[in-house]
């Protein structure tokens, strides 16, 4: 796991707090989750950001056409969206992804656990849409996360 900017540390190395959070990969009567957990718990403030794209601070789409280009620019922008709020990939409980192409969710979660602890992942959902906001967007995930106050 890549510590940028998790493991309680926002986009620019200051340290943050992070919630007690509780992670539950295998609750009795689920089969266990690839890459992702059930349900996550915590104590604390509350953290949802936007959905995020390929786009650079300039508005400028980064990597036309390219999935993994364009995923390590979204977790960026969530790293920054999350430090705005006070927060870090490690007090994130959930992920939502929506891909034009359901194809493209092992290349995203590649990505993905460059920055969260796979040993604790957040919990999950991923949707295939027929469109985003442009159509030069391949993938949008917002995220939601609890740190203390």
């Amino acid at each position: 796991m890549v510590q940028s900017p998790g493991a309680g540390k926002d986009v620019y190395g200051k340290d943050t707090c992070v919630s007690a959070l509780q992670h539950y990969r295998t609750p009795d009567g689920l089969a266990p989750g690839p890459g992702y957990s059930h349900a996550v718990t915590g104590r604390g403030r509350w953290v949802a950001t936007a959905g995020q794209v390929a786009l650079d601070e300039t508005g400028k789409l980064v990597g036309p056409g390219d999935p993994e280009a364009q995923a390590r620019q979204v977790f960026a922008n969530l790293g920054r969206a999350l430090a705005a709020g006070g927060a870090s990939f490690a007090d994130v409980v959930k992920l939502n992804y929506y891909l034009t192409d359901i194809t493209l969710l092992p290349a995203v979660r590649a990505i993905r656990d460059e920055y969260v602890d796979t040993a604790r992942p957040p919990a999950s959902t991923a949707v295939q849409v027929s469109a985003l906001a442009g159509p030069e967007f391949m993938i949008e995930i917002e995220a939601w996360a609890i740190c203390d106050d």
